[in-house]
């Protein structure tokens, strides 16, 4: 039996998973024959698997350089699924040993919103975006008794995911100094406009009607001083 023989095929692709684990991210040849803990050289598994990348792919890694837009949607669409929502860039920082980066879905797709956007999830544009979050910001608000911060932004958002992170409103609304106050106006405009208004009361003036001293109203005539 040759020494690539010594493995079976699910043996060299659980190994290429370990490593993956060890490292936290899909390995590269040179990562693999530098893990001291990876038993069979790099060459065996593209010897048994046809190349790097598609060992890579067997093993359920990713293949980080070389993916194609059908596989780097593909990912998108099962993390969609797994998440039961649209995936964010944090979803893809947490899964970075079984999904592509985010800078990928970039440089494929010139930004990871348009790669949502051919994935089939729904994106909302920056308006659409930028009204969402002056809502949930004046929910927050009604919860805090107050207007949120940029800290009650992320203690919240650390508990509800599918918010925009506290970057992302201030990068909606200027990306520079003052863009939280703005978002915060558009909060309190909120707010004030889901307050009823109160209708204003008009007096009708009533015949015989009395001044506030209690004596009866002189009315005067046309062309001279009342009688």
């Amino acid at each position: 039996m040759g020494r690539s023989q010594r493995y079976t095929d699910e043996q060299l692709l659980e190994e290429l998973r370990e490593c993956a684990a060890r490292l936290g991210r899909s390995p590269t040849m040179r990562e693999f024959s530098l893990d001291a803990e990876a038993n069979p050289h790099p060459q065996t598994l593209v010897t048994r698997f046809g190349s790097w990348n598609r060992a890579k792919r067997k093993a359920g890694l990713v293949a980080r350089r070389f993916a194609t837009r059908a596989e780097l949607l593909r990912q998108l669409r099962e993390l969609g699924a797994e998440l039961g929502r649209t995936p964010t860039g944090a979803d893809l920082l947490r899964r970075r040993a079984s999904m592509p980066s985010k800078s990928l879905y970039w440089q494929t797709f010139g930004s990871f919103r348009s790669a949502l956007r051919a994935a089939g999830f729904d994106v909302p544009r920056a308006k659409e975006r930028s009204d969402r979050a002056v809502q949930e910001g004046a929910l927050l608000a009604k919860l805090l008794g107050r207007p949120p911060s940029f800290d009650d932004w992320a203690r919240a958002r650390a508990l509800d995911p599918r918010l925009p992170s506290e970057w992302q409103i201030y990068r909606l609304f200027g990306g520079r100094k003052g863009a939280w106050a703005a978002f915060l106006r558009r909060v309190e405009r909120e707010l004030a406009s889901a307050q009823p208004r109160e209708r204003p009361r008009v007096r009708r003036a009533t015949p015989g009607a009395r001044d506030r001293s209690g004596a009866p109203r002189a009315r005067a005539r046309r062309g001279g001083a009342p009688r």
